[in-house]
């Protein structure tokens, strides 16, 4: 699959067969989004993956804030990747001062970065995916025991999509997204 497809035809799937994904294969995934880039190549992502059940569940009763979509992708998930990120590194060129004004906001870029490039990644291997924003950091942190120099950046949920592959929402055209100066 070339990387156009993949950006085009890539989906958020909530519904998952009731098939675990081979802890390889995610491996697999990993391996190709650690080459996701990042500030400064400090390579701040980490990828916790999930799929004992009832931590999934907890992670749906205690880490979405009741958000109900949340909660319903969670009951039929086969996985879930914490993603987080190492603090305090991401926007510096020196270690105690930022390079610009974002500050640490270019964590969750690297992050952002690192979430597409994980699930462009599960696509082209057969893997649904659906990213989370509705999240309370600090109890997944605490559900998975993330590192204190961790924080988390989303939840992704995976698994194989049950059903059919959603149609693609209509886009803004070109002219509408783009100026040149």
């Amino acid at each position: 699959m070339d990387a156009i497809t993949m950006i085009k035809e890539r989906r958020s799937v909530r519904q998952f067969k009731d098939q675990k994904v081979d802890r390889e294969l995610m491996k697999e995934i990993v391996d190709i989004a650690r080459w996701a880039p990042s500030w400064a190549n400090f390579q701040v992502a980490r990828y916790t993956l999930v799929d004992d059940k009832s931590i999934i569940q907890k992670l749906g009763t205690d880490g979405v804030k009741g958000f109900s979509y949340n909660v319903k992708t969670l009951e039929n998930a086969q996985g879930v990747a914490v993603l987080s990120f190492v603090k305090g590194k991401s926007g510096k060129l020196d270690k105690d001062e930022y390079a610009t004004n974002k500050a640490n906001v270019w964590e969750v870029f690297d992050a952002g970065i690192a979430c597409q490039t994980f699930c462009l990644a599960a696509h082209a291997k057969g893997v649904g995916t659906c990213i989370f924003g509705v999240i309370d950091d600090k109890a997944i942190s605490s559900i998975v025991g993330l590192p204190e120099e961790e924080t988390v950046a989303t939840l992704i949920v995976y698994g194989y999509e049950e059903g059919d592959h959603a149609a693609a929402t209509p886009r803004k055209q070109v002219d509408d997204i783009l100026r040149f100066v």
